[in-house]
């Protein structure tokens, strides 16, 4: 009878194991499925990346050897691919250099405009502050002083890469416009700044000295002169690491 007992328990043992395998092993099988195609994909997308960021350099290079040689339609042609093909440390070192190119044909609103997408390409500031704070010293003699003092004041907060130079371009935009005491105050702060760098430091001197001798009109030339200053892109080696 005990024998009996269990070949029938037994037998149930089997017909539940059978449930269960019939309930959870499609289950299994579609978890798996999925996992093999997430890893399939991500393969699939990081090659594609790579790929990507290899065609950029070349590109990248291309468009400096362009410009080394006095081809600047060629090198502008080869940072345009860039910008299609790059990651965001590419597209916004490429769109720098198009703005260079655009400023040297005189077409200031045109570099203004590279320059605004070069500070959105990347969300790294070493990379982006550079672009923007070029495209506020351009835009002063367009802009009107709240817009220069929007794209300024972000720039000008500690801990921002350019920061000091933010603060002595916002003081610049301000005497352009006859705010004198607020503008000769912000130099004050810039030349006796601990972290302020040497060459600021020396502007700043003159542009207080300047102004306690009368001279603050003269110097909204000093302003439009700053937006020829060079801001370059750092060299590709200085680019990010390629996904």
């Amino acid at each position: 009878m005990v024998d009996v007992f269990e070949q029938v328990e037994e037998e149930l043992r089997s017909e539940r194991y059978k449930r269960l395998a019939s309930t959870w092993l499609p289950v299994a099988g579609g978890v798996l499925l999925i996992a093999l195609i997430a890893a399939l994909s991500f393969w699939g997308w990081d090659s594609w990346q790579t790929s990507k960021a290899d065609k950029a350099s070349i590109a990248y290079d291309r468009g400096l050897e362009s410009l080394q040689a006095g081809n600047p339609i060629g090198a502008d042609a080869a940072f345009v691919q860039v910008v299609k093909e790059g990651n965001g440390a590419y597209r916004s070192m490429a769109l720098m250099q198009r703005a260079g190119i655009a400023l040297a044909a005189n077409r200031v609103p045109e570099a203004i405009e590279h320059l605004d997408a070069a500070a959105k390409a990347s969300s790294d500031p070493l990379l982006s502050d550079p672009a923007a704070y070029k495209a506020a010293l351009l835009a002063m003699d367009s802009e009107t002083l709240e817009q220069v003092e929007a794209r300024l004041e972000p720039l000008a907060k500690d801990g921002r890469p350019f920061s000091a130079f933010a603060l002595e371009a916002l003081a610049m935009a301000r005497l352009q416009h006859g705010q004198v005491a607020p503008a000769r105050e912000a130099l004050v702060l810039l030349k006796n700044g601990l972290d302020t760098p040497d060459i600021v430091t020396q502007r700043a001197d003159l542009a207080i000295a300047t102004i306690d001798a009368g001279g603050a009109p003269n110097l909204a030339a000093i302003a439009r002169a700053q937006g020829a200053i060079p801001v370059a892109p750092p060299a590709p080696a200085a680019a990010p690491t390629r996904p």
